[in-house]
Formats: structure tokens, C-alpha cells, sequence
């Protein structure tokens, strides 16, 4: 009886590769390396942002170290480059994991009946992100795109520049427990209040017009992402495109703005005196809220660069409401903030953002005006 030499096994395994998947692989390699050379080279920029912009404000200027112009030019090089560092990083990321991701499935969790959820979440989320204002505009615009309901990309874009680790330790460190906790009760629900109110207007109806676009209509690779993602894997050449289309979109239309901003913030920074807010606002009539919530607009400073400034103002009298209400629309309803986010907003909807947090705030001060004999 005859045989047959036995096939060897070819499974899917042990069949040999084609050019294209060698191509792939070999394509993968290449953006491992150059991902992480990048990685390396962003963290070494990053981390040495603060020396370099103190030498160009004081060597190549010859300014004077601590004097206002010195101050505002060193804060606007700080500044600008550390929010275009993260701009491009974060909306890169975040579009890279979006490629992938069934947005859909995401966006009916945190809606509907998780949507209460959701509010806490987004909140939650940004007391733990270490963002100022502006910087916490990129991860905004990455949940404003990938179509998160508004309310919570707003309840996160409230709080994160409230609240941080950082400024929970100082707070602790300088003004003691109790405020520390009211303070960071009050970023929460603060932001988790918003929220609710913009989701209840329907607030993204007022999104600008070009993020509407971008949201109903999403580049080529989007569309591409999103046909073949539940047939097959996505590519890493693929999420790669997608990502940096996202980039380089939202970063040509906003870095002017940025730097606009953040020039604006910085000439306040440097040349307004902080003691004038302790000697004016020092009484406790009712007034005095509202006017301390309103003077804090033109400022701009990040919570921990603010916490100082609470505690300066709280040794030279300045009841805890009206201090709470200051630094609280200094850090969050700046001026350079409202530039960058007129971007993202229409002006009815930005006014609405804005008459939000002037009207909340106000009603913190006096509240905890009320309570401050508990408080300290």
C-alpha cells in the first residue's frame, strides 16, 4: 500500500508572511524608536522650560531679575511654549487612542442614565490633571471632537484648573484642612453643576462652527477608522494618520490664539500690583464679592501660583469668601483663557461659560463669608 509523505502544519501561525506584513513590522519599529526619541526629547523640553525662559528674559534682554518686565516676559515664554508642548502632545494622544475607539459605545455610556456619572467623572478627572486654564483647553478640544457630551467636557474644563495634587498639599500646608476640603468641594461641585446646566440648555448647539464641522464631518482617516474598525484591527500606521490630521488641524487654528493669550495674561502678570486687591477689598460689605470676582478676570495665574496670593490676602484681613472668590476667577475666568476658548466657543456660549462662573463664585464668597468663622 502506498503512502503519502505526511504535510508539514501550516497553520496561521507558521505560514510565512508576506512583503506587505514585513513592510508593516518593519514600519512599526521605526515609529516605536521615533515615538520614543520624541518622547525623550518633549520631556527634556518640558522640564527645562522654566530655566530657559528665566536666561532669555534676564541675559539676552538684560532685564532685572524680579522686576515686572522681567517677570511678564519670563511668564510669557514659560507659558507659551509649555501650552504648545502640551497641545500637541495631548490632542496626538488623544486622537491616537480615539482612532481605535468605538466613540459611540463611549458616548451613550456617559449619557443618558450614566450621565450623572459622567458629571462626577469629568470633574473628577480634572482635579486630577495638574492643568491651568489654558492648558487644560487641548484635552477639551480632544473630548469636544470625539463627541463627549458637553456637560461633562465642561465639568471637567471647570475644575481641572481649580484643583490639582499639588495645590491640595500647599492649601493643606498654608491655610490648614477645613479650607483645603472646602475648597476642593466647591472645584467639584462647581464643575459638576455646570455640567448639568450645559447638557440641560443644550449647550454644543453653541459650539463654533468649525468644531461642529469637525464633529459632524471627520477627516478621511476618521471615516476610514470607523468603517473597518469592527472588521478588522487597526493599524498603527493608520492611527498614526488619523492622529496627526487631528493635530494638525486643531494646532494651525489655535496657536495664534495661544500666543495672543497668553501675551495678554502676561503683561497683567507682571505690572498689576497684588497688595491693591488686599487694601480695596478688605471690607466685608456685600459688594465686595462681586467686585473681587470681577477684578480677578483681567489676571492670570495657575492655582498653585494662586495659593500664595490667598495666603497673603487672608493675613492682611481679607475675609476667606471674598479671597475664595478672587483667586478662584483669577485661576479659572481669565482673559487669556476666554480668548483661546472663543475658538471652541460661539460668543453666546462663551457668555453663558463666563456668567456661569462669575455668578457661582460670587455665590461661594458669600457663602463661605457667612461660614468664615469656622473656616480659619
Amino acid at each position: 500500500m502506498a503512502t503519502h509523505p505526511k504535510q508539514p502544519c501550516c497553520s496561521e501561525a507558521n505560514r510565512p508572511q508576506g512583503p506587505k506584513h514585513a513592510d508593516a513590522r518593519n514600519w512599526n519599529g521605526k515609529y516605536a524608536l521615533s515615538v520614543t526619541a520624541l518622547a525623550v526629547l518633549w520631556w527634556l523640553a518640558y522640564s527645562t522650560i522654566q530655566p530657559v525662559a528665566h536666561w532669555l528674559a534676564t541675559s539676552p534682554l538684560g532685564l532685572a531679575p524680579g522686576s515686572p518686565a522681567a517677570a511678564s516676559v519670563e511668564f510669557f515664554f514659560y507659558d507659551t511654549a509649555k501650552i504648545l508642548l502640551l497641545l500637541i502632545s495631548l490632542i496626538y494622544a488623544i486622537a491616537w487612542a480615539r482612532a481605535g475607539l468605538n466613540v459611540e459605545r463611549v458616548r451613550d455610556y456617559l449619557s443618558g442614565k450614566a450621565r450623572g456619572i459622567g458629571y462626577f467623572l469629568g470633574s473628577a478627572f480634572g482635579a486630577v490633571t495638574p492643568f491651568c486654564s489654558c492648558s487644560s483647553i487641548p484635552l477639551f478640544l480632544g473630548f469636544t471632537t470625539a463627541n463627549i457630551p458637553v456637560g461633562i467636557t465642561m465639568a471637567f474644563l471647570i475644575t481641572s484648573p481649580l484643583i490639582n495634587e499639588l495645590a491640595v498639599v500647599l492649601l493643606w500646608g498654608l491655610l490648614g484642612w477645613k479650607i483645603t476640603v472646602a475648597y476642593i468641594a466647591v472645584g467639584m461641585v462647581a464643575g459638576i453643576i455646570g455640567g448639568l446646566l450645559m447638557d440641560a440648555i443644550k449647550a454644543e448647539r453653541w459650539l463654533h462652527p468649525a468644531i461642529l464641522e469637525a464633529i459632524a464631518s471627520m477627516p478621511a482617516q476618521s471615516a476610514m477608522i470607523k468603517a473597518s474598525s469592527s472588521a478588522r484591527k487597526i493599524s498603527v500606521r493608520e492611527r498614526h494618520n488619523f492622529a496627526w490630521a487631528e493635530t494638525s488641524t486643531i494646532f494651525r487654528r489655535v496657536w495664534k490664539w495661544v500666543i495672543i493669550g497668553v501675551a495678554l495674561g502676561a503683561g497683567l502678570h507682571g505690572f498689576v500690583p497684588e497688595n491693591w486687591f488686599a487694601q480695596h477689598l478688605g471690607a466685608s460689605e456685600w459688594w465686595s464679592v462681586p467686585l473681587s470676582v470681577l477684578l480677578g478676570i483681567p489676571l492670570y495665574s495657575s492655582v498653585t501660583g494662586i495659593i500664595p496670593v490667598m495666603e497673603s490676602l487672608l493675613g492682611k484681613g481679607l475675609p476667606i469668601g471674598t479671597t475664595l472668590a478672587f483667586c478662584m476667577s483669577t485661576v479659572v475666568v481669565s482673559l487669556p483663557e476666554m480668548v483661546m476658548l472663543r475658538q471652541v466657543m460661539t460668543a453666546r456660549l462663551l457668555g453663558i461659560f463666563v456668567g456661569y462662573l462669575l455668578i457661582m463664585f460670587t455665590l461661594v464668597g458669600w457663602l463661605f463669608n457667612i461660614l468664615g468663622t469656622f473656616m480659619i
